[in-house]
């Protein structure tokens, strides 16, 4: 069939009928319109067209109440920012000060302040010399004065430091800044290989994988045999806010009751929480689930001798697996159903490690920033390495152990405050694999107080220098092949634990303002900018919805340096409190969804309860004076009290100190990040990172 050929359109333009029309209007609040044709009036006017003055005058005045309204906003911001500065820093109002317990803590901040005193002396000389038109040598290529071009004493001190600062301070700090930036580029390149990694697994859809029903019998009579003995730990400490959902969720975990125990393994030192927490025990003990509270009262080893004691106890000999939760964790019913089946047919798997979910990931600026990082951590790091080495850090929590892969690892030791990444060392060296199943997810909290927050991430980045120390002579020694121990003291340890926040401390909030007083030392463009940046946006590549918040992770990143700095240093040197544990304060939040999923459960299980069990006279008994107990206990709010962190408010003068001296060189970029992470300091150092979003 010959195609059809119709020139309608074509012709339509070429011959236009009907008359053309002008309308012209005598209102000049109208425009002129010329229609020619009977189809000019129904197509698209340009913009260009149609507009008069008054109509241009609107669009200006509504442009200009826009910019008039950000202008207003930043001076709003400002001006809460400078009330709360005068507020908590000059009258102390609803504050405290950091307690540095920490010999080290106390060094590093006279440090710091020294740093800032010797910069304000300088600055004060670079103003005074810079409105006389000394400001000679701005850049590294400007020559020197002559003495004879010298005018008076001022002058020549001035061409003295000059010349002090050219031959003494600046080549000790060139040499301090391209070591850090070497090992900025290899830390990057490192970050590079794991996204990389990670587009492999998911371009390929690679993960563990159940070939089939492990829980299935052929035999009928041999019905739940296949189902392993499983022991579920719960270890807790002064946990009032999140104990009664954690115990919740693990108790309605979908598994034979007789082929699973709960430990509840309380080390609470507060009478009243302890009462409530065995409530919470009986309670469920009634409904028929084989539950047991625990409590020592002698708390050494923190949270490992808990776990270490409560592995001793003889009516845990016949279990073959033991899945572990914090107290703020709560899994699903078929929490073991995903998990467990992977050690069958797998003799060499120790462990299978789930993924964190958060539930108050939106809660506020910290949580968010901190969601960006733990993202990153699991979807790309923790992946990554199972994926390809059968090899990662125990989290600690959200984790199912091989009981047999702990007990031939040495079980648990309370050497370290990383007593997770310790087993994990040791089970690595012992030739065990790991699994992470980033599909599996278990609900938790995320800290929701900058306080909270740096006392955990002291204790992550202390822990860890510290188990360096102690596992590096077996690591050598260890049976493992040598690119396995290149891995685990490389990358593992020096990499990832210890080059990533000296770099980071040293070059953002050290190297980088000293260049701004040392313009011979002057760092190249790529490093302060494009680098950084680049880096962030591979951070926050598996959490692309955190991308409006980029900057201000970039920005803290640098801030927590100070901190992270400081614990490695810690761990690194047995210095202070490297061995001080501090629980995580909790909210004890849970999502709406979990909560009426968790309620119809409960009225599920208590039905079906009263039908099928009854309970003996002395167990009510004891279970209505818990209850009376437990309604006797108040709990008395608590007054939020603000933090003064000295050594973020220090750094915070010293780096606008610097964007004050880039200002004067007319370096604008330097200026604006020196600003910025200036600003990032003293929110940090005045306690308002953690403060609500709205």
């Amino acid at each position: 069939m010959a195609p059809r050929l119709d020139f309608s359109d074509w012709w339509a333009k070429e011959n236009r009928k009907g008359t053309p029309v002008v309308v012209k209007m005598e209102n000049p609040s109208y425009s002129v319109v010329e229609i020619d044709g009977p189809d000019a009036a129904f197509r698209p006017v340009e913009k260009s067209r149609g507009k008069n003055a008054k109509q241009v005058t609107w669009v200006l005045l509504l442009k200009a109440n826009r910019a008039v309204g950000c202008v207003a906003w930043l001076a709003t911001v400002l001006w809460a920012l400078l009330g709360t500065i005068k507020k908590r820093l000059i009258f102390r109002q609803g504050v405290a000060m950091e307690s540095d317990k920490m010999g080290k803590g106390r060094l590093l901040f006279r440090v710091i302040r020294a740093f800032l005193v010797t910069s304000l002396v300088i600055l004060g000389f670079e103003v005074v010399t810079y409105f006389k038109g000394w400001h000679y040598f701005e850049r590294p290529n400007l020559h020197i004065p002559r003495t004879t071009d010298v005018h008076g004493l001022l002058h020549a001190i001035y061409v003295a430091w000059l010349n002090f600062r050219a031959d003494y301070i600046a080549p000790p700090i060139q040499a301090l800044s391209k070591f850090c930036v070497a090992l900025f580029l290899i830390q990057s390149v490192d970050r590079m290989i794991l996204c990389l990694g990670c587009l492999w697994i998911k371009y390929k859809k690679v993960k563990p994988r159940i070939e089939r029903d492990p829980f299935k019998s052929d035999d009928a009579e041999g019905i739940g045999c296949e189902y392993p003995m499983v022991l579920v730990q719960i270890p807790m400490c002064n946990e009032r806010e999140v104990y009664e959902q954690s115990i919740s969720a693990v108790c309605q975990i979908d598994w034979p009751k007789d082929r699973l125990l709960i430990q509840v393994l309380d080390d609470s030192d507060n009478e009243s929480i302890q009462c409530l927490i065995n409530a919470e025990v009986a309670k469920w003990s009634q409904r028929g689930i084989n539950i047991i509270y625990r409590h020592r009262l002698v708390r050494t080893g923190y949270k490992a001798g808990n776990l270490k004691s409560a592995m001793s106890c003889d009516y845990v000999k016949g279990y073959e697996f033991v899945a572990i939760f914090d107290a703020d964790f709560q899994p699903t019913p078929d929490f073991l159903k995903q998990t467990v089946p992977h050690f069958k047919d797998n003799p060499e798997l120790g462990l299978v490690q789930a993924r964190w979910a958060f539930v108050n990931k939106d809660e506020n600026l910290l949580t968010r920033l901190q969601n960006i990082n733990l993202c990153f951590h699991f979807e790309v790091e923790q992946q990554v390495n199972g994926v390809f080495l059968n090899f990662f850090g125990f989290n600690g929590t959200a984790g199912v152990w091989r009981i047999k892969a702990l007990e031939e690892s040495g079980g648990w030791l309370e050497r370290t405050t990383v007593e997770d990444m310790d087993i994990a060392v040791r089970a690595h060296l012992n030739g065990w694999k790991f699994i992470f199943l980033d599909d599996v997810k278990v609900l938790c909290e995320l800290p929701e107080s900058y306080e909270a927050y740096k006392k955990q991430q002291h204790r992550w980045h202390s822990g860890p220098m510290q188990l360096f120390r102690l596992c590096l002579p077996a690591i050598v020694t260890s049976k493992i092949s040598a690119w396995k121990k290149a891995n685990l003291i490389l990358l593992f340890f020096l990499l990832r634990k210890l080059i990533l926040p000296f770099y980071s401390f040293t070059l953002f909030c050290i190297i980088l303002p000293l260049t701004m007083f040392v313009p011979e030392a002057e760092l190249p463009m790529w490093v302060i900018c494009y680098v950084p940046v680049f880096m962030s946006f591979l951070n926050i590549f598996p959490a692309p919805k955190s991308f409006p918040f980029i900057v201000p992770y970039l920005l803290f990143e640098n801030t927590m340096s100070v901190t992270k700095f400081n614990a490695m240093i810690s761990g690194l040197f047995q210095l202070g409190s490297s061995y001080e544990w501090v629980v995580t304060k909790k909210a004890g939040r849970s999502s709406e969804s979990d909560l009426l999923a968790a309620a119809e459960r409960e009225t599920k299980s208590t039905n079906q309860q009263q039908l099928t069990r009854g309970s003996s006279e002395s167990e009510l008994q004891e279970l209505t004076k818990l209850k009376e107990q437990q309604n006797e206990v108040t709990i008395t709010p608590v007054k939020k009290t603000n933090k003064i962190y000295r050594k973020e408010l220090v750094l915070a003068f010293l780096l606008l100190t610097a964007a004050v001296r880039s200002l004067l060189a007319a370096q604008g970029v330097h200026f604006y990040f020196l600003l910025f992470q200036g600003v990032t300091f003293l929110l940090v150092g005045l306690d308002l990172i953690g403060e609500q979003m709205s």
